[in-house]
């Protein structure tokens, strides 16, 4: 009796308390809120018909006509009658190619090539002016005429046995996203982290390209006419005539390819041409003024501060001029942001299984394992990607997470779609792009028309962000991606 007497009387207490001393409900997630964490996965140098070029129910090779690449021609406009060798260097043919295969896209694991998606295959040319060239306005038919690599541009995978490829069949795989700007990595790492070209108004005049009346990119004088004699021999540059950072340029931060500064061996040597240091407000300063938590976690960047030799080459081959943050006074050494923001690949992974990864991430792999031709293969790099995705929905944050992957530009490699109309620094080529989540369409091919900046997009609407000046609103910011009214499953 004296103890249901005591639990009468706690009742009663209980009963007592104001209602503010009642444990609250959890607040009900609804719509872009649901998603918590956003990972950004970061690969090389592929263009969408490259490696998706055949994925079911996606625009692809199949739909290519004469009127949009499908017929390559020289650079005199005159139609090709075949494809030219594939360079091994200048003027010398690769022997892996047949000498003068039909002008049309060729599979590149498939008889009489065979070369799988575990082997390497050489670079290609990837800069501005040539990016545009090869569009030709929207025509696609100008790949081989500006590309050093011959009829490699034209060449595709079945990508069917990559691990991504099936992530893309059982979520989300965007078949309209395009490159945020033409040309190469340098630039299209920029825009993503800032959507803008940063100006370099006192470079020298040795590192300007040389453009004809008509703003096209001009040749050398012994420059072959003709595609099937060779690549062409450009007067090019990393900086547009006007001062702006068009190709690669380095950082006045090392790691960087410029050699230490005397006075403080943790900058470039002002001698070497570096970038001086940017004030662009990028998507970093947009975050951090929201509070929201974010890193640039890089693969071989703790191994590139301790050994030079890493730096575009060693074990790793880290690529400073992937690295956008370090390009920005913001994160100079010694800054507090630098030290909270910028972190190496392995401690991305320490933060995945310990559920403990900021709201937005960024992950660039190193130059072994993303996917860039010449310097890694396309299989290793989707593994690793792939191997990342894996342990991110099985981390404790997996629930509540967005993870989209995509690659910063096409490498040279030919697609068949026109770039939308945007401004003078893109869109480029059409590239990959998959979206995986719990909130994510399922087996769905979105056709919505993106960008580079759509991640921008993505981020400032989910967090509420101070948009950025550059980014092109009249792309899509990805949500067509997503069913957020249903509960993740």
């Amino acid at each position: 009796m004296k103890l249901a007497c005591s639990a009468l009387f706690a009742l009663a207490a209980l009963a007592a308390l104001p209602a503010h001393a009642a444990k609250k409900a959890p607040k009900k997630l609804t719509g872009l809120e649901q998603i918590q964490t956003v990972v950004v996965l970061y690969g090389e140098n592929r263009s969408f018909d490259n490696l998706y070029g055949s994925f079911p129910g996606a625009n692809g090779i199949a739909n290519a006509t004469a009127e949009n690449g499908l017929v390559q021609r020289d650079r005199d406009g005159t139609v090709l009658a075949t494809l030219p060798p594939v360079w091994q260097k200048v003027g010398v043919p690769d022997p892996q190619y047949p000498a003068a295969m039909p002008n049309a896209p060729f599979q590149i694991d498939a008889p009489p090539i065979n070369l799988p998606l575990s082997a390497k295959t050489r670079d290609l040319t990837h800069r501005f002016y040539q990016n545009q060239m090869q569009i030709n306005g929207g025509k696609n038919d100008m790949f081989v005429a500006w590309s050093d690599a011959g009829a490699l541009t034209m060449g595709h995978y079945d990508g069917a046995s990559l691990p991504l490829w099936k992530l893309a069949r059982e979520y989300t795989l965007a078949d309209n996203f395009f490159m945020g700007a033409f040309g190469g990595s340098y630039i299209n790492h920029m825009w993503l982290a800032c959507a803008c070209t940063p100006n370099f108004p006192n470079a020298p005049d040795k590192m300007r390209a040389k453009l004809d009346a008509n703003g096209r990119l001009m040749v050398k004088d012994d420059s072959p006419a003709s595609a099937m004699a060779g690549g062409p021999k450009f007067q090019d540059g990393v900086i547009s005539p006007d001062g702006y950072t068009i190709n690669t340029v380095q950082p006045s931060y090392q790691p960087s390819l410029a050699k230490p500064a005397q006075d403080d061996p943790r900058l470039a040597d002002p001698a070497d041409d570096p970038l001086p240091p940017q004030t662009l407000k990028t998507i970093g300063d947009t975050l951090s003024d929201k509070r929201v938590t974010w890193k640039w976690y890089a693969g071989g960047y703790n191994a590139a501060l301790k050994d030079r030799k890493q730096i575009y080459g060693g074990e790793v081959d880290f690529q400073p001029h992937h690295q956008p943050f370090n390009y920005f006074l913001r994160f100079a050494p010694g800054t507090k942001d630098r030290a909270i923001h910028l972190k190496d690949g392995e401690d991305m992974m320490a933060d995945i299984k310990a559920g403990k990864l900021p709201q937005v991430t960024f992950y660039k792999p190193s130059g072994k394992l993303n996917e860039h031709p010449g310097g890694a293969n396309v299989m290793e790099g989707d593994i690793h990607l792939a191997d990342i995705v894996a342990k991110l929905k099985a981390s404790p944050q997996w629930k509540h997470m967005a993870i989209i992957i995509t690659y910063d530009e096409n490498g040279g490699f030919w697609d068949h779609v026109a770039p939308p109309k945007g401004d003078r620094w893109g869109p480029g080529s059409r590239i990959p792009a998959i979206i995986i989540s719990p909130y994510a369409k399922k087996g769905f091919v979105d056709h919505t028309p993106y960008d580079t900046t759509s991640i921008l997009q993505f981020l400032t609407h989910r967090f509420k962000l101070e948009p950025l000046p550059g980014v092109r609103t009249q792309q899509g910011d990805l949500t067509n991606a997503f069913e957020l009214n249903k509960a993740a499953r």
